[in-house]
């Protein structure tokens, strides 16, 4: 078959198996969107071995600036002077340059995947209830965003993997 049809098929079918697996047997471990995130992500920097790596190194490095960030932000005094929405944006604008800075660093230089692992992280945080907590980030829970979008971002990256193949051995040259 033609490569469109192929890639769409297999997208399709392992679409359908990770949404079995976040509603299923790995809810609460393992999210669709945070995993179709990184989906996208793999195909976006090429759909090969390194963009394999890039989207699995970058993404986790966004998901542990953004966690280190939600612990600093725990730390912040609600009545501190000039106001927890001031120290909150500086906290969260300094680790963004640091994140950014990173990428100087050869393996941490995809700076939009890091930002894609440091935005799903702060999605599950301020979207699920008792998540922004320090019980919650310094746990060895899976309810840890560390974990969690890790493992999401992780599966993800190989479920593109995963189509890209499959779709590789449908296509009719």
């Amino acid at each position: 078959m033609d490569k469109l049809t192929a890639l769409s098929l297999s997208i399709g079918i392992l679409a359908g198996i990770a949404t079995f697996l976040a509603v299923g047997p790995a809810a609460g471990v393992f999210f669709i969107w945070a995993a179709t995130i990184a989906w996208a992500a793999y195909f976006l920097l090429g759909a090969n071995k390194e963009a394999l790596v890039n989207t699995i190194v970058c993404g986790i490095f966004g998901v542990f600036m953004a966690w280190i960030t939600a612990i600093l932000l725990t730390e912040i005094n609600p009545e501190v002077v000039p106001g927890f929405n001031i120290m909150a944006a500086i906290t969260v604008a300094v680790s963004v340059v640091v994140l950014c800075l990173a990428a100087r660093l050869p393996q941490l230089s995809v700076i939009p995947v890091s930002v894609l692992g440091y935005s799903s992280t702060f999605a599950y945080l301020l979207q699920t209830p008792d998540k922004l907590s320090q019980d919650v980030l310094l746990s060895l829970s899976l309810g840890n965003p560390l974990l969690v979008i890790s493992i999401s971002f992780v599966v993800g990256t190989f479920f593109g993997q995963w189509s890209g193949q499959l779709a590789g051995k449908w296509t009719k040259e």
